[in-house]
């Protein structure tokens, strides 16, 4: 009789290379799956023995589209979490932790990863910084000699998304354009993922030309289309469960060419909703094929990453893999990741044997990256140009609007008093944006203004701000910006809300200024108080925590702020506050 660690008896299989459920026994030897026997006849001497009693068996998700760093929450109570919701494998992109701390701060994210119960690995950041210095200040930069270091580490499996979309098809001399020729020549088969949304046509044939073979954003039916037919590998987030593209992947069996991702999972949605699994269910929902989209979040994401051990349930494959009642609703009752229970909906907790409390401890400057100049409330004045005559009246202002619907603002000229040579801004319908550089570089304070579906009244400030994650404060009183300010320095980086005096809500971010090493539900309930607590103070937008990090995203149309000022996202270039006088 041979011996094997465990056997899985009675259980519906997910085949992948039949897209169907076969009632087998499994069993698994040193990790990997070892015999799926449909006539259910072969004895076995196993260790352990788990009667299934006709629940489904699926392999561990995959999701190779995403960034940790979403979530606020450091890898290890963040895998701990995903162990849960069946997730056992994900390639994240860390170049949020790269703009605050480079290279180090990637070596550091894998690092802490290692002792996650699932596996976790990462992609090269290839637009760090999103622009360049002249637009925006960063903590880290990661150029070619950088990325081509990256790439020598195990856990690194990919280059991450190329933003920088339009550039690149153009004559450039961008960092990642060396490292494509580079891969090109010594590692053509490399996996190198894109970010090119709205790109169609000949642009979209130059940005396939390079080599770059992925995407993940938001399309049109018709952009759709064209990346499909064109070879470009289709990464389908929440928000691309439209009815007509689901519908154009199912009607002409394209399931080989997508896979399901998550991208940015914030810790309350990941909390109250799940991750992956959350994205497959509302796929299921909305008409996708069940068999069809298990496959599409296990198999073809292996596939495309070239994880070719995994994601299947067949002799010789890793052991990853889920017992769930429902496969449309994917709820764990356990979880196995190479052989051995990770979770158990019983416990409803990992099966990590680590203490909660016993987290990877980072350098200590990463607890010590909010690094600002000291600041008192004439920081808060806008003095007009020199040249204005001394009796001017009124200026007319470039105004940041943002809108409920979509993270992009537009630039709306407002006239706004002129008083002691200062805008009087107060009153104006619009609130005062600063952000105050925070890496120790150079103190630079960008100054701009913000209405539209924002905060209507009170104050808002974070060191999350994408991409660059220098300190942003948004406010109607001074006093409450300089106070919004001072907190988030003695908590060493957060969100938070201020009124009258009084914090309102806050989170902290004490590791670089964009994570938290507390549980996930902790996090959760903090960052959703934050998210009241902005829709109390106005914030009209359906995701009012990523349109407040966003402002500042000088890679995202039409108007932004940054520690250089207000950059005119289509021109590529500072741009000024104060357009002109209002002459009388």
């Amino acid at each position: 009789m041979e011996h094997v660690s465990l056997l899985i008896k009675n259980a519906n299989v997910f085949n992948s290379y039949l897209k169907k459920f076969i009632l087998a026994d499994v069993s698994v030897l040193e990790g990997k799956f070892y015999y799926i026997d449909r006539k259910q006849t072969m004895p076995f001497q196993a260790d352990k023995v788990l009667d299934a009693e006709s629940m489904y068996m699926l392999p561990g998700l995959t999701d190779i589209h995403m960034h940790i760093e979403s979530s606020m929450m450091t890898p290890e109570p963040f895998g701990n979490c995903l162990a849960g919701y069946g997730v056992t494998t994900i390639v994240s992109e860390p170049h949020e932790m790269a703009n605050v701390k480079g290279v180090r701060g990637i070596l550091e994210m894998i690092s802490a990863a290692q002792n996650a119960p699932i596996d976790i690995f990462y992609g090269i950041p290839s637009s760090v910084p999103s622009t360049n210095e002249t637009l925006e200040t960063t903590g880290g930069v990661i150029d070619c000699a950088a990325m081509k270091h990256l790439l020598a580490e195990k856990d690194v499996v990919c280059v991450g998304e190329i933003m920088n979309y339009r550039e690149i098809i153009r004559d450039n001399k961008l960092e990642i354009m060396k490292f494509l020729d580079y891969l090109r020549e010594e590692h053509p088969d490399y996996v190198i993922e894109g970010h090119c949304p709205s790109l169609l046509d000949l642009e979209l044939a130059k940005f396939l030309y390079l080599g770059i073979n992925g995407d993940h954003t938001e399309h049109t039916l018709e952009e759709v289309k064209q990346r499909i037919e064109n070879g470009m590998f289709f990464e389908i987030q929440h928000k691309m469960l439209k009815p007509e593209v689901l519908a154009y992947i199912a009607e002409n069996q394209l399931y080989e060419y997508c896979c399901f991702v998550t991208d940015d999972t914030m810790t309350d949605v990941l909390y109250e909703k799940g991750q992956l699994n959350y994205v497959v269910e509302q796929a299921v929902k909305a008409g996708f094929p069940l068999e069809q989209a298990l496959y599409c979040a296990t198999y073809t994401p292996c596939q495309r990453m070239h994880l070719y051990d995994r994601g299947v349930i067949a002799p010789g494959k890793i052991a990853d893999f889920q017992l769930l009642k429902d496969p449309a609703v994917l709820k764990p009752d356990y979880v196995y990741k190479n052989g051995l229970k990770i979770f158990s909906a019983e416990q409803k907790a990992p099966l990590s044997g680590k203490d909660c409390q016993d987290h990877y401890a980072f350098p200590d400057d990463f607890y010590h990256s909010v690094q600002i100049p000291e600041l008192n409330l004439d920081h808060f004045q806008i003095p007009v140009p020199a040249d204005f005559h001394p009796g001017c009246t009124e200026a007319i202002v470039r105004v940041m609007e943002i809108h409920s619907n979509r993270t992009q603002t537009s630039e709306k000229l407002v006239t706004m008093p002129v008083k002691n040579q200062c805008l009087d801004w107060q009153g104006t319908g619009c609130l005062l944006a600063m952000v105050i550089e925070r890496h120790g570089k150079n103190g630079n304070i960008g100054y701009g203004f913000i209405t539209g579906a924002g905060l209507k009244t009170g104050t808002a400030a974070t060191t999350y701000f994408h991409d660059h994650h220098n300190l942003f404060v948004a406010g109607d009183r001074p006093s409450d910006m300089l106070m919004a300010v001072n907190r988030l320095k003695e908590l060493q980086g957060g969100i938070l809300t201020v009124r009258d005096g009084k914090i309102l809500s806050e989170l902290a971010l004490p590791v670089c200024g964009i994570l938290s090493e507390k549980s996930v539900e902790a996090t959760a309930l903090s960052l959703k108080a934050v998210r009241e607590s902005l829709e109390s103070l106005g914030y009209e937008h359906m995701n009012p925590i990523m349109s407040l990090g966003t402002l500042g995203l000088p890679v995202s149309p039409a108007l932004k702020l940054t520690d250089k000022g207000l950059i005119d996202v289509k021109k590529g270039a500072v741009t000024n506050l104060i357009v002109s006088p209002v002459i009388p």
